[in-house]
């Protein structure tokens, strides 16, 4: 994760309302779990609550006041290799897989540290710090931001392992299912020459520039998300039992781990129901499908007789609905995801699920990683992995942004993921 070489930071002041809140909201998540909470990992793919509480802390005590801060004094000497995710150029880490195993230090002592470099970061922030350090402090809170959103599917993953099927603190009560989903409407594009890419107002991560011209071929979107309704019948219909929707790697991945529903579906006396931040609720079919893979969207993409839209397609469209980032909320509120709305023009492009777009993760036009640690994020993963567009319920306040490239591998179903179709004009 770094600024674009040209990003400006938020200025005095501002930088440090921004920490703070970030921080505050963080802490916000914690204050449901208790310790085993925030200690157990469920698969090597999750970190534990704790562990993203400290990695983000580490983020800001090792890019920041480490070597801008005169006289910082280190909280610890053994949580550089704790709580390193991987930054290769910042020394050996303890194993990902083994996050679960760290019972010490506990979460009163990770909320200690915490405390410990927010006191600094404050008094850094209050001296008139350099533009860079102002450009880390806010790359830092969008890298914390990130890992607020990881930390609840993290989380509804454990949850999800236990037979009491628990619910993260005080959602509030179950949702009754929605009316039917609206019939869905498509919005044409006559191709041509697109601007792609972030526009330099504001903060962007390295990979979502340079911005840049991308040609686009006439096509269709869908204007609202893949429904549950719609995905229970692609699997009346045989959808996870027909090899010749599928790549080769997802029929390999139905076979081998036995996929027949999205992850958390389980059937009861012929009801199907869905682990949520609220515990095991009725599965609405108005709601947008979640939880499902790249190989499952690109499936059902192929059974519905559609595909996926491409991550320029997407932001295109995007870009002329002039539709606003809608948040996920600032405490989880709601259990899952919204039906669409009434009316015209493109819905659901944020704030529900992330989408799987056809595009492989790989890098814009003219991109070059920035130099040093910050720089190791993004444009190494640039392999193996597919974008998402859009946001999610779980994704923080203002993080959510048209230009922004999530990216996961293809068969990865524990994030907040679901489609929307389209089509060649």
């Amino acid at each position: 994760m770094t600024l674009h070489a040209a990003r400006a930071p938020l200025g005095r002041g501002r930088t440090s309302g921004f920490y703070a809140d970030v921080r505050d909201h963080s802490r916000r998540l914690a204050e449901p779990l208790s310790d085993a909470d925030a200690t157990v990992q469920s698969m090597p793919d999750a970190s534990p609550a704790k562990w993203h509480l400290a990695h983000t802390t580490w983020f800001f005590e090792t890019m920041i006041l480490k070597p801008h801060l005169a006289g910082y004094r280190e909280f610890s000497p053994v949580f550089g290799y704790l709580f390193n995710s991987y930054y290769e150029t910042l020394g050996a880490r303890h194993p990902r897989p083994k996050r679960g195993m760290l019972t010490r230090p506990a979460l009163d002592e990770i909320m200690a540290y915490r405390a410990h470099v927010d006191e600094a970061m404050e008094r850094l922030l209050a001296e008139d710090p350099s533009e860079g350090v102002e450009e880390l402090a806010t790359l830092g809170c969008h890298h914390e931001q990130q890992h607020q959103e990881l930390l609840l599917t993290d989380l509804l993953h454990l949850f999800a392992q236990s037979p009491l099927k628990p619910a993260y603190g005080d959602a509030g009560p179950a949702l009754a299912p929605a009316a039917a989903a609206p019939e869905a409407g498509w919005l044409g594009f006559d191709g041509g020459v697109a601007e792609i890419g972030h526009d330099g107002a504001g903060f962007a991560y390295d990979c979502e520039g340079p911005r840049h011209q991308a040609l686009i071929a006439p096509f269709r979107i869908a204007d609202r998300l893949v429904t549950n309704g719609e995905w229970l019948a692609f699997m009346a219909d045989g959808g996870y039992r027909s090899p010749l929707l599928w790549l080769a790697d997802g029929w390999a991945k139905v076979c081998s781990e036995d996929w027949a529903a999205p992850l958390y579906w389980e059937q009861t006396d012929g009801v199907w129901r869905s682990m949520t931040l609220n515990g095991l609720q009725p599965v609405d079919p108005a709601a947008p499908v979640a939880h499902v893979s790249y190989f499952e969207a690109d499936a059902f993409a192929a059974w519905a007789g559609k595909r996926l839209p491409t991550e320029q397609e997407w932001e295109h469209a995007a870009q002329a609905a002039n539709v606003e980032p809608r948040e996920g909320g600032d405490r989880i509120a709601r259990l899952r995801p919204r039906p669409a709305g009434a009316g015209a023009g493109l819905k659901q492009a944020f704030g529900e699920v992330w989408q799987w777009t056809r595009s492989p993760f790989s890098p814009y036009p003219r991109f070059r990683p920035a130099p040093g640690a910050v720089g190791e994020y993004n444009g190494k993963f640039m392999c193996g992995q597919f974008v998402l567009r859009g946001s999610s319920l779980a994704t923080p306040p203002g993080h959510a942004r048209a230009s922004y490239r999530n990216f996961f591998p293809p068969d990865k179903r524990w994030q907040f993921s679901g489609l929307r179709l389209a089509e060649d004009a």
